[in-house]
């Protein structure tokens, strides 16, 4: 009889069973899913969550940017003007004459007083052509006649004015009558009047339809929506699918685990199927279905939680993107995607264990004893370094595609499927090379105590079993240091200063031709103090907030640049005043005596081709490859640099110094004084701030919400590490089921819990300090594949190295990992003289 059972029966006709046996298997399957749920429910929660989080994030993603075709209400083409002329006049007449409708909104620009905000009087009519989709009635009714008014409600509040209320603006007096907003784009601050009641445009568009014709043939003020849409190919959607095809890899990844414990739990049921005449292939289909199924309900579950907590969301998130959001209006290619990989993944999660179990002897699968494990296959580290290399020319490829202009629809899928395949041919080259690492490991510790060299050994020899979990490791270290590269590269630009405007306890406030200067541009205050006046009031402002510490802030006609293509200087340059260099400690002494420019950026005094531009309001700065003229310029004008100055956007970072302003007779204006408080500024004290300063037709800037660099490296560091760890924990688990022969053995030899807890530290420590090393080589791979084709970013952006958190991650994740196996690994098997039935 034993021989009999070794091997499969014969084939009972040509497809042994046909379609009714594989449907009676597949049911076996879902039964066997419905009943044993509980023994899945890692994978189901983490399918469920995947799409989940795929649906809001992507929904949030594509939902928060306002959409490039804001503008256009319902028209598909727009002109702008700058005012209304007779010349513009006759455009508009030439433009009604040939496509018919046209619809025509003005604006004119006003500051918001005692801010840098502004907004805009704007002239629409409610019930035009194009611009209704523009235009909604919150409260109230819309302006008519001459003396009404309607207010967005971030003006009416800014102004504290509501329906009913009278308020004097563009040179008459108005009635409000109603509360208006732009549901296109909620961050569009304006006050609605009757068409034709701006006296002094500063914008003028015209709304029409030109279906057919080309936008650029009618001059250089005309544009399409399709054009609008098509100016950045690296989108919400391609980034969400990107995203959403890495996390399905590494739920692949993870599942395969969790299926090889439920095949290896269900090896003698598999074997009695055998015993009765099932094929290998009927065999393999028990588990490759039960990923099918487990895949398809995880999705569905997770379509259905994902919009649930949309629909919860929504409010908030039309909120924080300042734009009306249909409930609807998802980004179903994202999410349908998202729900296939996740089906796909789980299929092929299942794959290998339900081959394993299907070569299992019928014998062995009865007698419940689990199959070897096989070797480690010779070409796989060199097949790995191979798909390593194809990815970093493939996310090059896509990196060209993102900089190239053309049309969204076209070039969105090309661009999704280039860095798609490199992303996914990456992690595969990952896995395929990071076990390789392991065999280079445990040569390396030869001379180790016996109990690391047994599991490194062991990991080496058997590199199949631990695979996908070293896998899955390096992924989640991947993605994290794939953000912690791209944000040091961005925040280690040092002419393209990026970062919090100010620090929480600073207050910025502007004299009128500082806000023109360094804030948005709009008409002057209503009440302007004298000059002479304005020091005092902002020192009032000061010692209403508490403080004695403000610095004037002088600047002057003079800037930076560097000769070179993509992004260049930006920020304000302040005058290193005795006052400015004394509030921050910096000893007259200490500045060179023939120094130009004082700066915190790192990095900056060591920037070749910099050119200091006097005067460049006059004659005009050089274009990039021109000579540098001495009548107003300055070819590497010397910099140094202090870390003492402060690093906001808005402060004074870079500051230039007597010596420059004597030497080139430069010119020095006020445009501002720099407040520092004690503690941290509140909302109350910013609001009496601006009110202060309403009166002196001075403006406030404070920070604003932008995080900082290192506020980034740390949340995706610790993501990057829990994931990693969190994988880890629920790989150890598997491993300790496939060698609990192994740890009978040791233990009835003797082995101590001491060895046992070394074993498991020295297994869990192994698997994360390769999985680390690994992804972070892939990491630096995918970022220099892509900045190297880049043409707003060069390769030398990645000189910024985040070394802090490459060191937290390559060095403190194994030692955790290391500590959690040695606590938890000193548990002794059960039945050590006998293997347990289930």
């Amino acid at each position: 009889m034993t021989v009999a059972l070794r091997e499969r029966p014969p084939r009972a006709g040509a497809r042994n069973g046909g379609l009714p046996a594989r449907r009676a298997v597949v049911r076996w399957a879902w039964r066997l899913l419905r009943h044993e749920w509980r023994q899945q429910l890692m994978i189901l929660a983490l399918i469920t969550v995947a799409v989940a989080a795929t649906f809001v994030g992507s929904a949030v993603a594509t939902n928060t940017p306002s959409p490039p075709s804001a503008g256009f209400g319902s028209a598909t083409d727009l002109a702008t003007f700058s005012s209304v002329s007779s010349h513009v006049r006759a455009e508009i007449a030439t433009l009604t004459r040939r496509f018919g409708r046209v619809d025509v909104i003005e604006n004119q620009t006003f500051s918001v007083p005692g801010s840098v905000t502004t907004y805009s009087l704007r002239a629409q009519n409610p019930d035009g052509a194009f611009g209704r989709p523009m235009l909604t009635l919150v409260s109230g009714h819309y302006p008519a006649g001459t003396g009404q008014i309607a207010l967005t409600s971030g003006v009416a509040s800014a102004l504290h004015l509501s329906i009913g209320a009278s308020w004097r603006v563009g040179g008459s007096a108005r009635r409000v009558v109603g509360i208006v907003s732009n549901p296109q784009n909620l961050l569009d601050e304006f006050a609605l009047v009757a068409p034709g009641q701006v006296r002094a445009p500063t914008l003028v568009t015209a709304l029409f339809d030109a279906r057919g014709v080309n936008a650029q043939s009618l001059g250089q003020n005309v544009v399409s929506r399709r054009s609008a849409a098509s100016t950045n190919q690296l989108n919400p959607v391609t980034i969400s699918l990107a995203a959403a095809t890495l996390g399905m890899l590494l739920i692949a990844l993870v599942s395969v685990g969790g299926f090889t414990v439920l095949a290896q739990r269900r090896l003698r049921s598999i074997g009695m199927l055998g015993a009765q005449g099932a094929t290998n292939g009927s065999v393999a289909l028990v588990v490759s279905a039960n990923g099918l199924a487990t895949g398809v309900v995880g999705a569905v579950a997770g379509f259905a939680l994902g919009m649930v907590a949309w629909l919860a969301y929504r409010p908030q998130a039309e909120a924080g993107a300042h734009h009306a959001i249909g409930a609807f209006q998802l980004p179903w290619l994202v999410i349908f995607v998202s729900m296939a990989l996740a089906v796909l993944a789980t299929f092929l999660a299942a794959i290998r264990p339900a081959r394993a179990i299907a070569r299992v002897p019928i014998v062995t699968a009865l007698a419940g004893r689990p199959p070897a494990p096989k070797p480690a296959r010779r070409w796989a580290g060199p097949t790995g370094c191979g798909l390593l290399l194809i990815a970093f020319f493939l996310i090059g490829l896509a990196s060209e595609q993102a900089a190239e202009p053309g049309d969204q629809y076209g070039n969105t899928s090309v661009l999704y499927l280039d860095l798609t395949a490199g992303l996914v041919v990456l992690c595969v080259g990952i896995v395929l090379a990071g076990p390789t690492c392991l065999a280079l490991l445990a040569r390396a510790t030869r001379r180790a105590p016996i109990m690391v060299r047994l599991a490194l050994r062991d990991l080496a020899r058997y590199r199949v079993r631990s695979g996908a979990a070293l896998g899955a490791i390096s992924i989640s270290v991947l993605i994290a240091v794939i953000i912690c590269v791209v944000a040091a590269a961005r925040f280690g630009n040092v002419l393209d200063w990026v970062g919090p405007n100010l620090a929480p306890n600073q207050l910025v406030v502007y004299t009128p031709e500082g806000a023109q200067q360094f804030g948005p541009a709009g008409s002057n205050q209503a009440t302007v103090a004298p000059a002479a006046e304005m020091p005092a009031r902002a020192h009032g402002i000061a010692a209403a907030l508490g403080s004695r510490d403000i610095v004037q802030l002088e600047t002057t006609d003079s800037t930076l640049q560097r000769i070179t293509s993509g992004r260049n200087w930006y920020g304000p340059i302040y005058v290193a005043t005795p006052q400015l260099l004394r509030a921050y400690g910096i000893s007259p002494a200490n500045v060179g005596a023939d120094t130009d420019f004082l700066s915190m950026r790192p990095g900056l005094s060591s920037l070749t081709r910099m050119q200091l531009l006097y005067g460049a309001s006059k004659f005009g700065p050089p274009s990039p490859g021109s000579s540098c003229p001495p009548s107003y310029c300055l070819a590497n004008p010397k910099i140094q640099e202090i870390s003492s100055l402060p690093s906001g956007v808005s402060a004074p970072n870079t500051v230039i110094t007597e010596h420059a302003i004597r030497q080139f007779h430069l010119t020095t204006t006020t445009a501002g004084w720099l407040i520092q408080t004690p503690d941290p500024l509140t909302a109350g004290q910013i609001t009496a701030a601006q009110h202060a300063a309403v009166a002196a037709g001075l403006s406030v800037e404070t920070r604003d919400d932008i995080p900082t660099f290192s506020a980034i490296l740390d949340a995706a560091t610790v993501f990057g590490i829990l994931l990693a760890l969190g994988i880890l924990a629920m790989s150890a688990g598997l491993l300790r089921s496939e060698t609990a022969t192994d740890l009978r053995m040791l233990t009835a030899t003797g082995a101590s819990s001491t060895t046992r807890r070394g074993i498991a530290a020295a297994t869990t420590g192994a698997l994360a300090l390769v999985g680390a090393v690994a992804g972070a080589a892939g990491g630096y791979i995918a970022a220099i594949g892509f900045f190297r084709t880049n043409q707003l970013d060069t390769l030398a952006a990645l000189r910024s190295i985040p070394v802090a958190n490459l060191l937290f991650i390559l060095v403190g994740m194994p030692l955790a990992a290391a500590l959690g196996g040695w606590l938890l690994g000193g548990r002794e098997p059960a039945a050590i003289g006998r293997r347990p039935l289930e």
